[in-house]
Parts: C-alpha cells; structure tokens; sequence
C-alpha cells in the first residue's frame, strides 16, 4: 500500500468532512454580509476607508444597501487613478492595511497595455486556502491512493519578480507559486529552478527535457500552452500520446478561457480519458473552482475575503464598448437568477472596492451557488445590434469541430465596417485542411440559431461573414512579436478597435492576407 498516498488521501478527507459540513449548513447571503463587513471593518482607516466613511457605513441598519449607495462602482483605470497608483508609489494603507509587497501584471486581453493589481498576504492567504479546497474535493473522485502521491504540473508564469524599489511585480501564477507551502514543494513541478526561467521558449524546452524524469497527476495550467507543452513532449520522445511518458496523468484543471474549444486537441494527445475540472482564479482573487464530478459548473466561493455584486450584462448598464454606464443597477447573491449574464463586481482583501472584474457569468444552480464564465465585458462584437457573446463564439467552433472534424486551436473575431453595412471577420488557427467558405457559410448558420438578435442583423446590417484559416502558429507567434508570449497570456476572442489594426497589419506584413476593405 502507498503510504504516502494513504496519508494524505486521509488528511484530505478529515479536512474535507468539516469543510463540506460547514458549506452545506451556511447561508450565501448571510456568509456575504459577514465577508462584507470583515472588509469593511479592516480597512476602515485606510484611506478609501476614511474618505467613504467605512465606519460609519458598518453601523448603520443596512449596511449592504448603505455600501452600494455610498461606494461607487469602479474599472480598473477610476481605481488605478485615483487609489492604486499611490499603493504603487510605496503609501501605506492606501486601499487596505499595511504596504503592498506585490503586484500583478495581468495579461491585458481587453486592454493593450497591462494593468498593476495589487495582492496582500490577505489574497495570498485567501488563494491558498480556496488551492487547498480544490485538492481536497480530489477525493470526491474515488482515485487510488497512488494518485496522491503523483507530482502536479503548474504551468504558470515566473516564479522570478522584479523588484521596483517598493514592491515586487510579476504574473499572478509567479507570485503564488513563490508562496506554496512547504509541504507542497514535494509534489509541485517543474521546481523553482525553471519556474524562474522568464522566458517561455527556455521554460517550454526545459521542461520537455525533464518531463521522463517526472510522475504527473495533474495538470494546471491555460489549455494553449498546456497543449504545446505536451505536443512538445510527444514529437520529443516520438510516443504517440502524452500517457507513454507520464501514465498517472489523471486529471487537467483548467482556467482563463472556455475549455471547450480546445477538447478535440486534447483528446488527440492522450491515450486515457481525462477528468477536466476548471477553476477561475482571476488577478483580482480566487473566485470559484469546481468542487465535485457532476457539478453544472463551479462553485463560487463567498467566505474567503471577496464580497461580490453582480451587473445584469444589458444595454442599460453597459455602452456598446462594453463600458459600465453612470450608476449600473448592482444585485446580490440574493437577488440573482439563473440563466441570466452578469459582470462580476468584487471588493476584495487586496483593496478592490465594488471593481468591475471584466468577466461575465451566469448561474447554473443557484441553490449550490455554481456559475459557469461566458465571457468578457468587452469580448463581444454588437456594431448593430447582434449582441454576439463570447459564449456563442467558443459554441460555434464547438460546432464547426464536430460537423467538419476538424480541430481548431485558436479563433479570434473581429466586427467591420463593410461599406455602408458591417461585416465579421473570424480568423482560425488550424493545422487541419479546412475550406474558408464553408467554414463560414458553417459558422453563419450555427449563429443564427444560437442568436435571435443575430439572426435578424444578419438579414438586414451584416452584409458578409468571412473566414481567414490560418496555421496555428500563427497566433503564437504573433502573441511572442507583441511580447505576449507564455503560459499566463491568453489570444483575446474578439479584436476591437486598434487591435484589429495591429493584427491585421502583422499578417499583411507576413504576407498571410491582402489589403481588405
């Protein structure tokens, strides 16, 4: 019998038993009023605290209501401008007690340039509490108990942060994986030596070098990369799937991005079935994971320093550019509803107050708090009126895998001018023969019934939908030119404005298209 295994399969159940008992018995609405006024008790003397008069806002007889009408809503930039910067600057209590040590630059796949968020020891704490959650619920699974002793794979950015004379700054992924616990150090792969490595091509061949060596279990990591990671692997050593070199590989816990599009490519480099779980560890905190084999989606977590709103994702709260208007309508978890898209708002233990994540969500199961992520507030394309989400897009490629059999690594779209009219341009990564238009009359056709609003747009503002297939390394290599490239960047599903001129520019420059209208 594996000892080790034993031992920690045991240990995760003891801990498990009190943590499920405690969920099952607690009360959403009453755990969010409790995380709110922690938050607000805490950051009382801060100065957002002392500006919105926190304390005053923890005594009176509403103090979620009296919350939303006091505090207002922020993005990223009305928060940087106006609190962060002077975190950033080295000021203390700022937004929460004490000095921020780290911020996190994120991936900017709305945005072009990157953004600076900040995380406490009290987010820290937070991630590693929800991290050990998720290990946890691996028990739910009925694994043998070799399984626990398997390494787990974190396929994330460098563990190596620059300092700045006040603070250290680097990918979120980088930051926790320089704060594991110790006892974790024995199963964490690929060790801090190459989680250092900053640059994606030394890290990409140093792991491929070391993968015989390692016995993995897991898998955590953004599907494009964990993809190349292990068609790497295989050309390497010229096995034909990924369970010649690590035969325990039993599950993939994904992140980032919809998972969906990417399950064909998957399935084509494993010989065993994986078990997919998906987590949504954002910058701005760790917001839900799944927690059990037959959960609709994941489970939103709502005791572990994160109070959250939600914004019905319409055009009364949001322009066409994905904006929130002046005084969004804001809902709690008491007052949602399943099946309909929201914007996360989130005020967090890291000195986020009523901060538009940039993420839309839906509720599957309300009684058990599962969500799944649709999309983004600014990935979707609504030039006239169509109001094509991220969720239809990621569905259409779905489709157009299954019906042409075909398998599609990246997609972006992006919404024209065509005249006096509009048009949508799909560009598709593929390494597969495939024919633009039918991929197009394909794509087309599917959105029409997936999308009422798109159907009629078609039919009187969207004169043509095109395709440009491209090869897959198309869109690594254009992510490595913007500096882009690695395991904590995601290709943005949908190009706007500038963005589209940057991208179209590169493929003319490498003669990929022509001059369009």
């Amino acid at each position: 019998m594996p000892i080790l295994g034993s031992i920690i399969k045991k240990a995760f159940e003891l801990r498990n038993l009190p943590v499920e008992k405690q969920r099952r018995k607690s009360n959403p609405v009453v755990s969010q009023k409790r995380e709110l006024v922690k938050l607000l008790r805490k950051s009382q003397f801060t100065a957002i605290g002392e500006h919105y008069k926190f304390s005053k806002l923890l005594s009176s007889d509403n103090v979620i209501k009296a919350f939303a009408e006091t505090v207002p809503v922020h993005d990223y930039q009305s928060m940087y401008k106006r609190w962060w910067y002077r975190a950033l600057n080295g000021e203390s209590y700022v937004t929460w007690p004490g000095r921020v040590k780290y911020f996190a630059l994120s991936s900017g796949t709305s945005e072009a340039s990157s953004k600076y968020i900040p995380i406490t020891s009290d987010m820290l704490k937070g991630i590693k509490q929800v991290t050990l959650r998720q290990l946890i619920s691996t028990t739910k699974y009925d694994f043998p108990l070799e399984f626990y002793e398997k390494g787990i794979l974190m396929i994330g950015g460098s563990t190596h942060l620059q300092y700045n004379g006040t603070y250290y700054e680097g990918d979120l992924s980088g930051i926790t994986a320089g704060n594991i616990p110790f006892w974790f150090q024995h199963f964490y792969r690929p060790g801090r030596r190459i989680s250092k490595t900053a640059d994606w091509a030394t890290k990409l061949s140093e792991m491929v070098k070391k993968a015989p060596t390692w016995d993995i279990g897991i898998i955590v990591g953004v599907p494009a990369w964990v993809q190349i990671l292990m068609e790497r692997i295989i050309k390497e050593y010229n096995v034909n799937s990924i369970h010649d070199i690590w035969p325990n590989l039993a599950v993939y816990v994904h992140s980032g991005v919809s998972f969906k599009p990417y399950v064909k490519s998957f399935e084509k480099l494993v010989a065993k079935p994986l078990l997919y779980n998906e987590s949504y560890l954002a910058s701005e905190g760790y917001v839900a994971f799944q927690n059990g084999k037959d959960t609709k989606g994941m489970e939103i977590v709502l005791d572990n320093g994160i109070y959250y709103e939600f914004v019905p994702f319409n055009s009364e709260n949001f322009d066409e550019e994905g904006n929130f208007r002046e005084k969004p309508q804001t809902l709690t978890i008491e007052d949602v509803e399943e099946g309909v898209e929201y914007a996360l708002l989130m005020s967090t233990n890291a000195g986020a107050w009523r901060y538009l994540l940039g993420d839309t969500i839906k509720f599957v199961d309300k009684a058990k708090c599962e969500i799944i992520i649709t999309g983004r507030t600014k990935h979707f394309i609504s030039i006239c009126g169509e109001h094509l989400s991220q969720e239809n897009m990621n569905r259409a490629m779905e489709l157009l895998q299954d019906e042409l059999d075909v398998e599609i690594k990246e997609f972006t779209v992006a919404g024209v001018r065509h005249g006096s009219l509009f048009a949508h341009r799909w560009y598709i990564g593929t390494d597969d023969e495939l024919n633009s238009d039918v991929a197009a009359k394909i794509i087309d056709e599917n959105l029409k019934n997936l999308n009422d609003d798109y159907r009629v747009e078609r039919m009187e503002a969207i004169k043509d939908v095109c395709v440009t297939v491209l090869p897959s390394k198309v869109f690594y290599d254009y992510m490595k030119e913007t500096g882009k490239e690695g395991s904590a960047n995601k290709f943005p599903r949908v190009l706007k404005n500038s963005r589209i001129d940057e991208w179209e520019a590169y493929l003319k420059k490498k003669k990929l298209i022509d001059d369009l209208e």
